[in-house]
């Protein structure tokens, strides 16, 4: 998988969905809001994304090449404030207020997150966050202008989507955390993570929905992208 095919995945598959649509005969939907597109699950919150990125660092030998990029290491990684773009330059260019944000670095005191284990690292609970709020044109259309912005480059190591579902039906509350990691070597390793929990845990009905559900979601995450 390439940066290309998961901003596609972003922008065209999960911001989608993250709000419920019209029904399969062009319905809107009534008495739905806060829920995702199945029309079953309610979005607690709203759903994050953070990025984790490594600092730019000189090679010892800059005759072959000047620019070293390292794996993620928490000894390394990036914890400056930048503008719009990356740069540390006063920009002219007018953003939103969400835009200027995703840009500024948050501890994880400050966002209230922790550390997160996925397959070829642990990521820490700080980074750049941008947060899925407002109507869903906004959300095109601040997701487009990050696009442009290379907001995920280079230097990212890992992208984490998160979010709390309810499902008032079977009282169960699923949280979601959707995982990209960016190797230093090339490509994007995705991977998902859904944890349950159930007021009646003993419920054959509650079992069956959790895994349903996960599979679900975890299909497609791994194949849309």
């Amino acid at each position: 998988m390439t940066i290309e095919q998961y901003w596609s995945w972003l922008e065209n598959s999960f911001v989608g969905n993250i709000q419920a649509q019209q029904w399969y005969n062009g319905d809107i939907p009534q008495n739905l809001v806060g829920f995702i597109n199945d029309k079953s699950n309610r979005i607690i919150g709203w759903a994050t994304i953070r990025q984790l990125r490594v600092k730019s660092n000189l090679c010892s030998d800059q005759r072959i090449i000047s620019i070293c990029e390292n794996s993620y290491d928490s000894s390394n990684e990036e914890t400056q404030s930048f503008q719009p773009g990356w740069t540390n330059e006063t920009i002219e260019e007018e953003y939103s207020s969400s835009i200027i944000n995703a840009f500024k670095y948050s501890t994880s005191d400050e966002l209230g997150t922790y550390s997160y284990t996925g397959q070829h690292g642990t990521y820490e609970g700080g980074g750049y966050v941008y947060e899925f709020r407002g109507p869903l044109s906004y959300m095109r259309t601040n997701l487009s202008s990050l696009n442009q912005l290379e907001w995920i480059d280079e230097h990212t190591r890992a992208v984490i989507i998160q979010l709390t579902l309810y499902n008032p039906n079977v009282q169960l509350l699923t949280s979601v955390t959707l995982l990209a990691e960016f190797l230093s070597t090339g490509g994007v390793f995705p991977s998902s993570s859904f944890q349950p929990i159930h007021f009646y845990s003993n419920s054959f009905f509650f079992i069956f929905h959790s895994i349903t559900f996960s599979s679900f979601f975890k299909a497609d995450y791994s194949f849309r992208i």
